[in-house]
C-alpha cells in the first residue's frame, strides 16, 4: 500500500497551487508514484455562510511514499499550506491549499492531531474519484468494500474525455482539426478547462469508413502527438493522452510519445494489443463492437435484452482477460453506443449504466452526436451538443466515470452549475 494525500485548492490559481504543492511534497522527501485525474466540486459550506466563499475546489490525490512517521507528515503539510499562503482563517473559507492525510499505507490512527485514514476519506466524492482512477481495488484500512465498491455508493464525479478527431472523415467534425493553429488553439482550451482526458483519433470508424493501415495512421498521429507534449511541457497536472486505435503498431509507437490510455474499439481482441497493455500498464478502454467500420446492418439480437447480451459479452472478456495476466484495475468498458445497436437498444443502455456496472470494471459511454439521436433531433450530427448534454446530465446522475463528448468544454460548464445542485 502507499500514501495517499488529498490537495485541494479554491482561492487563486487553483491549478498552479496544486502544482506547486506537489513541488513543496517532493522538495521535502516525498516520491510521487502517482498523480490522479483532477475533479472540480462545488465547495463545501457551514450554514449561513458567507457568499463569497461559494468558489468551487480542484481536487485530487497523489500517491507516493516518504521516510517520514505520519505525525511528521502532518507538519510538513502544514508547513506547505502556510508557505503557500493559507492564512489561519474561518472553517470552511476559501483556501488556496488543502493538503489531508488520507491514508498511510495500512497505519490505522486517532489522535487529537491526526486521525488516520482520514474520517471523511469514505465519504466524499472529491476524493473517492481521484482514488478510484489509481486504484479502483484499494480497500481503506476498516472498511469492508473496495474504492470501486464505495463508488457505487457515493457516485463518482465524472470525468471529461474530448474527442480530438483528426481524420479528414469523421462522422459529425472530419477535417476540423487539420488546420495547425486551429488545432492548437482547441488542445489549449482543453487544457485550460481541465479536461481530463484528450483522445485522440486518426481513423474513422462511422459506417463505410475506409480502413487505413497503421503507417498512415501513425502519420496522422505522430505530429499531433508531439504537438500536445510540446503544449504541456512542464506541467505536472496534464490531461491523460488517449490514442483512439486497434492497431499494435500504432498503440507501440504511441505509448512512446507520452500516451496514457488505449482506446480499442475492437474490444481488445487482437492479442498483440493485449500483450501490450499488459506490459505498459497503460489504461485501457475496451469497446464492444460487432464490425469496424460500423455496419448497419450487423445488429445485437433484438430478442434479448440489450443489457444482457453486453453483461455475457464483457463477462467473457474478462475470464479471457485474467487468462492473460491482465490487471482489471486497468480496463475501462465502453457498450459500444450505436456499434452494433439500433437506437432503440442505444437509448436502453444509456438508460442501465448502472447494470453495465455490474462487471465491476469502470464505465466509459460515448453518446456524442450519434445516429441514434436522429429520431427525436432534427439537427445534423454536427449540430447535436445541446442532444448530448441532456444525455450526460443523465449518465451523471448514474454515476458514469468517463463520459467522451466532441465539446468537453460546454459539459464542463453545464456540470459545474448541474453540480452545485445536485
Amino acid at each position: 500500500m502507499a500514501i495517499y494525500l488529498g490537495l485541494g485548492s479554491n482561492q487563486g490559481r487553483r491549478k498552479d497551487n496544486l502544482q506547486r504543492a506537489m513541488a513543496e511534497l517532493q522538495t521535502n522527501g516525498f516520491e510521487i508514484t502517482a498523480i490522479s485525474p483532477m475533479v472540480e466540486t462545488p465547495a463545501l459550506l457551514p450554514q449561513r455562510a458567507e457568499p463569497a466563499w461559494n468558489r468551487p475546489f480542484l481536487n485530487c490525490v497523489v500517491a507516493g511514499q516518504a521516510n517520514w512517521p505520519p505525525q511528521h507528515g502532518l507538519e510538513i503539510a502544514k508547513a506547505i499550506e502556510s508557505g503557500l499562503g493559507r492564512a489561519q482563517s474561518k472553517r470552511w473559507s476559501p483556501r488556496p491549499i488543502d493538503i489531508d492525510l488520507l491514508l498511510w499505507n495500512d497505519q490505522v490512527i486517532a489522535t487529537e492531531q491526526l486521525t488516520i485514514p482520514h474520517h471523511a476519506v469514505a465519504q466524499r466524492a472529491f476524493v473517492l474519484t481521484p482514488l478510484l482512477h489509481i486504484q479502483p481495488d484499494l480497500m481503506i484500512p476498516g472498511q469492508s468494500k473496495t474504492i470501486f465498491e464505495l463508488c457505487r455508493t457515493i457516485k463518482p464525479l465524472p470525468l471529461w474525455m474530448g474527442i480530438l478527431n483528426i481524420t479528414p472523415d469523421s462522422f459529425s467534425d472530419g477535417g476540423a482539426w487539420q488546420d495547425r493553429d486551429t488545432l492548437i488553439e482547441q488542445i489549449d482550451s482543453l487544457v485550460a478547462q481541465n479536461v481530463q482526458i484528450i483522445d485522440i483519433g486518426a481513423e474513422s470508424t462511422r459506417p463505410n469508413a475506409m480502413a487505413i493501415d497503421p503507417e498512415h495512421e501513425w502519420q496522422r498521429l505522430q505530429p499531433v502527438l508531439d504537438l500536445i507534449n510540446q503544449r504541456l511541457a512542464g506541467q505536472t497536472i496534464r490531461p491523460m493522452i488517449s490514442v483512439d486505435s486497434r492497431h499494435s503498431a500504432t498503440l507501440e509507437k504511441a505509448l512512446g510519445h507520452g500516451v496514457e490510455m488505449i482506446n480499442d474499439v475492437s474490444g481488445l481482441d487482437d492479442m498483440a494489443v493485449q500483450a501490450i497493455a499488459k506490459h505498459s500498464g497503460c489504461q485501457v478502454v475496451a469497446m464492444h463492437s460487432i464490425c469496424i467500420p460500423v455496419d448497419p446492418q450487423c445488429l445485437l439480437s433484438a430478442d434479448r435484452p440489450v443489457v444482457r447480451q453486453l453483461q455475457d459479452w464483457i463477462s467473457r472478456k474478462i475470464d479471457g482477460w485474467l487468462d492473460a495476466g491482465l490487471d482489471l484495475n486497468k480496463i475501462i468498458f465502453d457498450p459500444g453506443i450505436g456499434f452494433g445497436k439500433d437506437p432503440l437498444q442505444s437509448l436502453e443502455l444509456l438508460k442501465n449504466c448502472d447494470g453495465l456496472k455490474q462487471s465491476g470494471l469502470r464505465l466509459l459511454i460515448g453518446h456524442s452526436r450519434k445516429s441514434f439521436m436522429a429520431n427525436f433531433s432534427d439537427k445534423k450530427s454536427a449540430h447535436r451538443d445541446l442532444e448530448t448534454l441532456g444525455i450526460s446530465l443523465h449518465l451523471c446522475q448514474q454515476g458514469v466515470e468517463i463520459i467522451r463528448v466532441h465539446d468537453p468544454v460546454m459539459h464542463i460548464r453545464a456540470y459545474r452549475a448541474w453540480s452545485h445542485i445536485n
